[in-house]
C-alpha cells in the first residue's frame, strides 16, 4: 500500500511550504494546548461535572471533525482556500485567551466548542494543501514532519502553563499570556500565504489516486471513528487528575508536556515507517494506544505518567497515520471534502466515546476502562478490511 520514497529535498519549495505550515502549528498548538491543558480544572472551578468536561469535550472534538466536510465542500467549490483558512485560524487561535474573562463554566463551555469549531473550519484546508507535496516527499513524512512541529508547540504551550502556575498565576493569567502565540501563529500563516499563493503549483506526479469515493475510504472511515471513541480528550484526563490530587495543578500541564514531547519523536518515527511498511505501523500503533486507560485511571502518579505516554501514541497516530492513510485514497478533485467527511465520521466517534466516557467515569472506572480498550481494539480488523479494497498507486 504504502511506497517508501526519498525525505524529499530540504531546500526545495515543497520542502518549505510544510515546514512553514509547521510553523504555523507550532504556534497554534502552543495556543490551544497550553489551554487544553488546563480547561479541565478551570471547568471545575466554575462548577463543571465530570460528565459535563467530558461532554463539552466530546461536543468539541464532534464539531471541530463534523464542520470540517461543509468546510472541505466550501473550499472545494469556490477555490478560496486561503481565505477559509484566515478565518478558522482567527476563530481557533483567539477563542483561547477569551477564556481568562469566562465567568461561568457555561460561557467557558461556549469558548471551546468555538475553538474547536475554528480548527474545522482550517484542518481540511491545510491537510489538503500538504497533500500536494506527498508526491515529491511521500505521505507519511510530510503529515510526520508538520505534525512534529505541531506536538513541539503542544509541548511548549503545557509547560508556559505550568510556569505561570508555578509562579504564583492563575488560570485566567495562563490563558491571556497566550495571546502572544496566536498573534504569532497569524504572523506566520501570512508568510505562507505570500510565499505560497497556489500550492497546487508544488505537485509531482498524481498524489490523488482514486476516481471516486471507494470502500477503502469508507471503512477507513469507520475504522478511524472506532479509534477516536476509545481516545479520550484531555480535559477528562485533567478533571481525573484534579479530581483525585494524583497531580498538582502545576503538575497536569507539565503531564500534557511530556505526552506530547513524547509523541514528536513517536509521530517522525511512525511517518518514516509508514512510507516503509504500511499497514502493520497503523496495527501497532493502535495496540500500544488502547493500553492508556488503566495505567491513566487506576495508577498512583508514575503510573499515570507511563499512560500519557501511551496515550500521546494514540494521538500521533491520529495526527500521523490516519492522515497519511486516508491522503492513499483520496479521490481526485475532491481532496478537501475527502478530508472534511472523513473527520466528520471520525468525530462521530469522538462524541460518542466522549460522552460514554463521561457517564462511565461516574459511576464505574472498570467499565470505563473497559471501553476504552476495547472500542479501539476493535478498529484494528477494519483497518485489514480496509488496507484489502485499498486502491492501488
Amino acid at each position: 500500500m504504502a511506497q517508501s520514497r526519498k525525505a524529499g529535498n530540504f531546500g526545495s519549495p515543497a520542502f518549505l511550504f510544510v515546514m512553514t505550515t509547521g510553523i504555523v502549528n507550532l504556534f497554534g498548538d502552543v495556543t490551544y494546548e497550553g489551554g487544553a491543558s488546563i480547561n479541565g480544572p478551570f471547568m471545575a472551578t466554575l462548577g463543571a461535572s465530570a460528565a459535563v468536561v467530558s461532554m463539552t469535550a466530546g461536543l468539541g472534538e464532534f464539531l471541530g471533525y463534523a464542520l470540517r466536510l461543509p468546510a472541505g465542500y466550501a473550499a472545494d467549490r469556490t477555490g478560496r482556500y486561503w481565505l477559509i483558512t484566515f478565518v478558522g485560524y482567527v476563530i481557533n487561535l483567539f477563542a483561547v485567551p477569551a477564556m481568562a474573562l469566562a465567568g461561568s463554566w457555561q460561557v467557558a463551555a461556549a469558548l471551546v466548542l468555538a475553538e474547536r469549531i475554528g480548527r474545522a473550519l482550517r484542518k481540511p484546508t491545510v491537510e489538503a494543501m500538504l497533500s500536494y507535496t506527498t508526491g515529491e516527499l511521500g505521505k507519511g513524512w510530510v503529515y510526520a514532519l508538520n505534525t512534529a512541529l505541531d506536538e513541539i508547540g503542544a509541548t511548549i504551550g503545557p509547560l508556559i502553563i505550568a510556569l505561570v502556575l508555578l509562579l504564583r498565576g492563575d488560570f485566567r493569567a495562563g490563558y491571556a499570556l497566550l495571546t502572544i502565540s496566536a498573534a504569532a501563529a497569524l504572523v506566520a500563516l501570512v508568510v505562507a500565504r505570500v510565499n505560497f499563493p497556489l500550492p497546487s503549483r508544488l505537485e509531482q506526479g498524481r498524489t490523488a489516486p482514486a476516481k471516486d469515493f471507494g470502500m477503502a475510504y469508507w471503512l477507513y472511515m469507520l475504522a478511524g471513528a472506532l479509534f477516536a471513541a476509545g481516545l479520550m480528550s484531555f480535559e477528562l484526563i485533567s478533571y481525573h487528575l484534579s479530581k483525585t490530587k494524583i497531580a498538582s495543578e502545576q503538575w497536569i500541564p507539565v503531564m500534557l508536556a511530556i505526552s506530547t514531547a513524547f509523541g514528536v519523536l513517536t509521530n517522525l518515527a511512525f511517518g518514516k515507517a509508514y512510507d516503509r511498511l504500511g499497514l502493520p505501523v497503523v496495527i501497532a500503533a493502535v495496540c500500544v494506544s488502547a493500553v492508556f486507560s488503566p495505567f491513566v485511571f487506576l495508577g498512583g502518579f508514575w503510573l499515570v505518567l507511563f499512560g500519557m505516554l501511551l496515550w500521546g501514541v494514540g494521538y500521533a497516530t491520529q495526527d500521523t497515520l490516519l492522515k497519511a492513510i486516508v491522503a492513499e485514497v483520496l479521490p481526485e478533485g475532491k481532496r478537501n471534502f475527502a478530508f472534511g467527511l472523513y473527520y466528520a465520521g471520525y468525530g462521530v466517534g469522538w462524541l460518542v466515546g466522549s460522552i460514554v466516557a463521561g457517564l462511565l467515569y461516574e459511576n464505574s472506572r472498570a467499565a470505563l476502562i473497559a471501553f476504552s480498550i476495547v472500542i479501539q481494539l476493535a478498529s484494528a480488523p477494519v483497518f485489514f478490511m480496509a488496507a484489502r479494497h485499498s486502491q492501488p498507486n
